[in-house]
């Protein structure tokens, strides 16, 4: 399996693709709140509650309903199409969403604002499966598709650099719900605008292949293989958001930690226009373990901070870090296309969100333990191993992505 490269005439050719218009402007209306909904939560929890503990508990239990109903959500969409789940799942949201605020606003008890929390993930619409899975439609494999896939990818770091600005906005308004109620309204409002779109409501169910059994995509050995590429990226990433406002709190300057996060998103967004442009290692095969191997040295490297906070190595290899980013989110997105099974491409991609969030919440709850127990840059060391060692599993494992999904070996 290999990906061409794609020249910005290719972006521009695939955003001003017929059809393409309007579920490109909806879908952004969409996806930006997805990176609010979180932190959203967490602020107005703790603004409310006064407890940080319990904020916590509930916006991690936003990321497990999120983990279980992207894939839901989106076997049901390759199934019946996308309109009906979308505009189902966005009118549930609003409901579990106005039930939560509810909830905190009545000062019931951690649990019930947890699974309330875990109700609102899982009711969240699959617009970014959704999305991606549409180009499959719009265009033919090649040049244009790649550049729509890593659009995709580079929009969607966009909007995580913007989202919690926003939230963060948000939270100083009169009423600390602000945040939450205009994420989901949002999420709600553009993912029922992109079903409603005509390129949308005439796509219909995918295709059927041959039957894949209980574990749908992730049945293919493939498809095995690029979840646990997402994965290894979670672990990573998940190890980086805790080990960076752990150092810069340490060394003194707490508030250089949102801005390190927030550069690191932008050379992600940069370093992915340009390496779209040119690939390397072309053959995806080849492309996804050496990409994480990098990533997971880079953040190693950031454990070189060491006690004395020298702040400038962390920089430096944070900035290396990020350039990797949007090309291993790409990637995974294009690997896809080979490696699901037909008629299972929403499903597919909700698979990797699913294992990308799983990673982070690993990654994060491990880099915790490792800041009380050894120093905060022990951080970047745990997320190093972890994806040092995904990658050397993705190497033995490179096979089978080369031939097509039907046959390849576990």
């Amino acid at each position: 399996m290999s990906s061409s490269s794609a020249s910005l005439a290719d972006y521009r050719a695939a955003l001003t693709t017929p059809g393409a218009g309007l579920p490109v402007l909806a879908s952004a209306l969409g996806r930006l709140p997805i990176a609010m909904l979180t932190l959203a939560t967490l602020l107005y929890v703790e603004g409310t509650t006064g407890s940080f503990a319990v904020a916590g508990l509930v916006s991690a239990g936003t990321l497990v309903g999120v983990s279980l109903g992207s894939v839901a959500q989106g076997r049901l969409i390759d199934r019946v199409g996308p309109t009906r789940p979308l505009v189902g799942a966005a009118l549930l949201l609003l409901l579990a969403g106005a039930a939560l605020v509810a909830a905190v606003e009545s000062g019931q008890p951690a649990g019930v604002l947890v699974g309330l929390a875990a109700l609102t993930g899982l009711t969240q619409p699959a617009l970014p499966g959704s999305s991606r899975a549409l180009w499959g439609v719009l265009l033919p494999p090649g040049p244009r598709r790649d550049a729509a896939y890593s659009y995709e990818a580079i929009s969607l770091e966009v909007f995580f650099i913007l989202g919690p600005a926003i939230a963060v906005f948000l939270v100083l308004a009169p009423w600390p719900g602000t945040g939450l109620a205009v994420a989901v309204g949002g999420l709600a409002l553009g993912s029922i605008a992109f079903a409603l779109c005509r390129a949308v409501r005439t796509q219909g169910a995918a295709p059927a292949g041959p039957s894949i059994g209980l574990l749908g995509a992730l049945g293919r050995p493939g498809m095995r293989t690029v979840a646990l590429a997402s994965l290894g990226f979670g672990l990573v990433i998940g190890s980086v958001e805790v080990g960076v406002p752990a150092v810069t709190a340490a060394a003194g300057t707490p508030a250089l930690g949102g801005v390190l996060l927030s550069a690191w998103s932008v050379t992600s967004v940069l370093a992915g226009i340009a390496y779209s442009t040119r690939p390397w290692p072309e053959p995806m095969h080849l492309r996804m373990p050496f990409l994480l191997a990098v990533f997971a040295l880079c953040v190693a490297a950031m454990a070189l901070v060491g006690p004395t906070g020298a702040l400038p190595v962390l920089v430096v290899a944070m900035l290396l870090a990020g350039a990797l980013i949007t090309p291993q989110v790409t990637a995974h997105s294009i690997a896809v296309d080979g490696a699901a099974p037909a008629g299972t491409a929403t499903e597919a991609f909700g698979w990797v969100v699913t294992a990308a969030t799983l990673g982070i919440a690993l990654g994060q709850s491990s880099a915790g333990v490792m800041v009380d127990l050894a120093g905060p840059s022990s951080s970047f060391l745990v997320g190093g191993v972890a994806g040092g060692i995904v990658a050397a599993v993705l190497w033995f494992r490179r096979a089978t992505l080369l031939a097509p999904p039907a046959l390849a070996r576990a």
